[in-house]
């Protein structure tokens, strides 16, 4: 859940990514030969949040040296096995998946587009198959041949969990493999072709164990970037990924610096989404977060890579110099933070005693606590807006809260003095420490008596939180929590955090929602093979859940980005809810 972690911390795609990546779930906008689909900017579009909608300082031209900085190290830039959004924004100038997002501002980033493959996927067997046909003429850095066993071997090696532990597992869930396959490494010679098939050079076929009308998400996913088995060196690899895009790596310090420049093996005639405009890429690692926003700011450097927002030291300076604000963003992100409110705890076993909670907490305060208007805004549902299928609901209105029908659901649900619980929060999250003291004291306002337990994050959901047995042994009522999309459609955000059947022994996200229901919906959109139909049913999970009163929305993440000095076609794309990095440039 690295990526969940980063895509859309503060500002999103973080991924993320966002995931951040991406809403409408197979959506067919084709990208224009030569330069995706960019919606040209407005006419001098600059200004407060200009690069939410719009393409900043548009320019062809290229050349250059983009310099990007983290305030760390990422997980790896091996594509098969990251899962920061960060990491699936930036892979994309030197891998290319069969399928990627369109580079556009806003909700048009959030479109599939075909990229390795000459089109989105082509469904039969109902969902269960899905066949892409690779363009002709593609080239790895070394100058060999792309081809569709490539693609094969990239998805089947990233399988392997022992060795590639931070990838997620869509396709160890979903493809129909064979009961004696393990890894490319230690069972090479078992025939996979029951999950992929390879009949030409040019045609790779995926067959699913159970339907899924939205696969082109998967085929977006970096496990789709070709990995030639010849070169791969297992764990090493992310010490020489072989370059399908166009950029290639120069040098590689872990943990230090990353070079990129041009491969000369990339043909911009078999690539309709990248300009690749810089000459260079220069990529530093683990620059202090206040020194990073100054040289930014400064124009020293052009792009903070990790895309979730300024540190707040810097938040003050922005809001009150024009020539900064001029230059900031503020998107809102993929990601919700809510609090979980644990049914198998009594008396919260009752809808009366949960509605309870959600009518009395405050969340203005909430909002407050996890850094105002600009960190967010307040949620009234466990999806946020940027995600397909999204609708403003308005089931608890009264966003200071509500003492009076706070105590109404109490004497309904036959605790009219209140009752006492449980809460906890990452010890470690100095805005989670301040949302569980704001649910204290709004709920002792109506005689919910709050205990605070604080825990690390590192175990957070393995042992405390995420772990039924801790939480019923230990009378756990009510739990921080917070969820960013793999991809910004319902599938990629809620699947893992609304079906009870995902819940295991430890490592749980979802805490609190155990609703046939629920899950009956979950089932119905997979199944759902047009994509507006698809969406409406997410929807209606995200009502039903809100409905059950499981969980209490606090906010819709956001965070403030700064646009770098002279840094071309600079925009927010819904894909990751950071800058595109996919398009820009440099002066």
């Amino acid at each position: 859940m690295k990526k969940k972690a980063l895509v859309v911390s503060a500002a999103g795609a973080v991924l993320a990514l966002a995931l951040s990546a991406c809403g409408g779930g197979g959506t067919e906008t084709p990208a224009a030969e030569g330069g995706g689909t960019s919606a040209p900017a407005a006419a001098g579009a600059a200004g407060f949040n200009a690069g939410l909608e719009n393409v900043t300082n548009p320019s062809d031209k290229k050349g250059g040296t983009l310099k990007m900085a983290v305030t760390e190290d990422w997980d790896s830039v091996d594509p098969g096995d990251t899962y920061y959004g960060m990491s699936w924004n930036l892979l994309r100038i030197y891998g290319r998946p069969l399928v990627t997002y369109n580079p556009a501002p806003g909700a048009k980033g959030r479109e599939l587009v075909p990229d390795l493959a000459e089109s989105l996927g082509q469904m039969s067997d109902e969902g269960k198959t899905w066949t892409y046909k690779l363009r002709a003429g593609l080239k790895f850095e070394d100058g060999s041949p792309i081809t569709s066993k490539d693609v094969k071997y990239a998805v089947l090696r990233q399988l392997d969990k022992k060795t590639f532990v931070n990838g997620p597992t869509y396709f160890n869930d979903w493809l129909d493999l064979p009961k004696d396959f393990e890894s490319v490494y230690t069972t090479p010679d078992v025939n996979t072709d029951s999950a992929i098939e390879t009949p030409d050079d040019s045609t790779i076929v995926f067959h699913l164990n159970k339907p899924y009308a939205g696969f082109d998400n998967f085929a977006a996913l970096p496990a789709t970037v070709p990995v030639p088995q010849a070169k791969d060196t297992g764990i090493k690899y992310r010490d020489h990924v072989i370059a399908s895009g166009p950029y290639k790596f120069e040098t590689v310090e872990a943990g230090k610096t990353y070079t990129l420049v041009r491969n000369e093996q990339w043909d911009q005639a078999t690539d309709p989404v990248r300009k690749a405009l810089p000459d260079k890429y220069e990529i530093s690692l683990g620059v202090e977060g206040n020194d990073l926003d100054n040289r930014i700011i400064a124009g020293d450097l052009h792009v903070d890579i990790a895309g979730s927002g300024v540190q707040p030291a810097a938040l003050g300076t922005i809001q009150t110099t024009p020539e900064l604000k001029e230059r900031a963003d503020n998107p809102v992100a993929a990601r919700t933070w809510y609090i979980s409110i644990l049914g198998d705890v009594p008396p919260l076993d009752n809808i009366e005693c949960r509605k309870a909670v959600i009518l009395a907490s405050d969340r203005v305060g909430l909002q407050n606590a996890y850094g105002g208007q600009l960190a967010g805004d307040i949620a009234t549902s466990l999806m946020p807006p940027s995600i397909g299928g999204w609708k403003k609901l308005d089931l608890f209105p009264t966003a200071s809260g509500d003492e009076a029908k706070a105590k109404e659901a109490l004497t309904a649900c036959g605790q009219p003095n209140g009752f006492e619980t449980t809460m906890t929060f990452r010890a470690d999250r100095p805005k989670e420490v301040a949302a569980a003291e704001s649910m204290q004291q709004a709920l002792a306002k109506v005689g919910i008596k709050l205990t605070l337990k604080g825990f690390p994050t590192s175990e957070y959901f393995t042992a405390y939180a995420g772990k039924p047995a801790y939480t019923k042994a230990n009378g756990i009522g009510l739990a921080t929590n917070g969820w960013g999309a793999d991809w910004n459609d319902g599938f990629g955000f809620l699947s893992q955090i609304i079906d009870s059947r995902t819940i295991r022994e430890a490592g749980n996200y979802n805490l609190s929602i155990k609703d046939p229901a629920v899950d009956a919906l979950v089932d119905q959109a997979f199944a759902e093979q047009d994509t507006a139909a698809r969406d409406a049913i997410w929807g209606q999970a995200d009502q039903k859940v809100m409905e059950g009163a499981y969980v209490l929305p606090a906010v819709y993440a956001k965070g403030l980005l700064i646009r770098g000095k002279g840094v071309t076609n600079q925009f927010i794309t819904g894909a990751f809810d950071m800058y595109d990095y996919l398009a820009l440039g440099v002066q």
